[in-house]
């Protein structure tokens, strides 16, 4: 086997279009799905056999938004394996999302319309609640449970004379005004996506900074506008009827409306191909389409600066080393054998 990748929330869309795409790129890779719902990863996983008979598919389950499945996988994950090459972090939900209608229409039909459909900026908020960790579920799950899970499998991410890349699928919609380091979850704030994806554009760069010496890289991608079922839950299914045409008309204006998952997951493919070493570590790598549907791999320069990035790397140690604690005091017996 030449790599071994470990891929979140692969069950459909940009995450199963980039399982596709690494096995018709090496046949010898090995997989690792790591899912939440593992009736629909048994489905991606006999998907992906159908087309490859001899690829090495495995599963794993994994609510990247819960901390006890963050850290039982990476304990799984450990006794599997003695390496990961590759680790894409692709999970990532918007709850209840709200479009401002009026704010839409208004701008489906002025020369701003492909940014308001690029960034969402003005556009889109999200109702954001507590989960059972006591954790912002949007932060929970779009961050901090990719960075514990990081953490946890550091032994196998930083071995010696190893090197291993992990790419974040981030989003347009990842924009400074919406985060606050006074705030990192977003409890007070309506746009909790935009929060939790700037934040892992930063992350990032404190983990190249903190970790490329010991062998880890970490890149960022954006999938351009792409139509999975996160994007289709925003609006009423008759509305996106009535603009996909629209849609792909824009396509020949923009370059970011990728529109299909294989088209959105080119740059997570295109960084499967690159040498880690090469690569900015302050750049974001867009998947971009096209007017005629060709799909290519552009960087594009993030908002981001290292002492933002080294505050919340701290804040994140903290926040790992308090949750756990609370964790220890719950189970003291199960932490004493662990």
């Amino acid at each position: 086997v030449s790599s071994l990748a470990c891929v979140c929330n692969l069950c459909s869309g940009i995450g199963l279009a980039l399982c596709e795409r690494l096995l018709a790129e090496d046949s010898q890779l090995r997989l690792c799905l790591a899912c939440r719902n593992m009736q629909r990863a048994e489905a991606a996983r006999s998907a992906l056999l159908t087309s490859h008979t001899d690829a090495r598919v495995d599963l794993l389950q994994l609510d990247v938004g819960s901390v006890h499945s963050v850290l039982t996988a990476a304990q799984e994950i450990q006794a599997r394996y003695n390496r990961i090459d590759f680790l894409y972090l692709n999970a990532g939900i918007m709850p209840n999302p709200q479009v401002n209608v009026k704010t839409f229409f208004k701008g489906l039909f002025s020369r701003n319309v492909v940014h308001m459909f690029a960034t969402a900026e003005g556009l889109l908020t999200q109702q954001d609640l507590p989960n059972s960790d006591g954790l912002q579920e949007v932060f929970a799950t779009n961050l901090f449970g990719h960075y514990l899970l990081i953490s946890e499998l550091e032994p196998l991410l930083c071995k010696a004379g190893h090197t291993c890349r992990i790419v974040w699928t981030s989003s347009s919609n990842a924009r400074r005004s919406a985060f606050s380091m006074d705030d990192i979850q977003h409890r007070n704030g309506t746009e909790p996506y935009s929060s939790s994806k700037y934040a892992s554009d930063m992350l990032s760069l404190a983990l190249n900074q903190h970790k490329n010496n010991q062998g880890l890289f970490s890149s960022v991608i954006c999938p351009g506008l792409v139509m999975t079922n996160l994007t289709y839950g925003i609006l009423p299914s008759f509305l996106w009827s009535l603009i996909m045409p629209i849609m792909y008309l824009i396509r020949f204006f923009t370059n970011t409306f990728t529109l299909t998952p294989y088209n959105g997951a080119e740059a997570l493919h295109w960084l499967f191909l690159q040498k880690p070493e090469a690569l900015d570590p302050r750049a974001k790598y867009h998947s971009l389409t096209s007017g005629l549907g060709t799909s290519y791999t552009h960087p594009r320069q993030m908002d981001i600066d290292e002492d933002m990035s080294e505050v919340l790397y701290s804040k994140l140690l903290e926040l790992e080393k308090t949750i756990k604690g609370k964790l220890s005091e719950r189970n003291p017996e199960k932490e004493a054998h662990a």
